[in-house]
């Protein structure tokens, strides 16, 4: 069965520096797609965060590029395997320069918490209880 994936395409200020945060969380580079201009940010084998320098992330859209720290564009969520992988994630965007962005939501079934990286993109890290879910 075809696996669909999921690019999503971020403008960066710094590309080196973050470069450098995303692989302090524990995510790879794919040097196929990483340059001077643009990372590829493996988060899994269906998600890849593409961080595209802001001059060559304008070469793609006609209009004004959000600056996230001061305008929501997006809010990106990961799914997390448990409770601890999404606080151990959170402290680990932080350690790297970072931002925790509120408190932990927890639901009992439910828990999260989110940070924000280097250019102030929202990044959600979520851990649902698989029987939950199950009904």
């Amino acid at each position: 069965m075809y696996q669909q994936m999921i690019f999503v395409n971020l403008p960066v200020t710094d590309l080196d520096a973050s470069k450098k945060f995303f692989t302090a969380l524990g995510y790879t580079l794919n040097p196929q797609f990483t340059d001077d201009k643009a990372a590829a940010v493996v988060i899994s084998d269906t998600i890849v965060a593409m961080l595209l320098a802001k001059p060559f992330y304008a070469t793609f859209t006609k209009k004004e590029i959000a600056d996230a720290r001061t305008t929501s564009e997006v809010l990106l969520c990961l799914s997390a395997e448990s409770r601890e992988q999404v606080d151990e994630l959170v402290a680990r965007a932080v350690a790297a320069g970072g931002t925790a962005d509120g408190e932990a939501q927890d639901h009992g079934s439910m828990y999260g918490r989110a940070f924000e990286d280097l250019d102030g993109h929202a990044w959600e890290v979520m851990w649902m209880d698989p029987a939950a879910i199950q009904g």
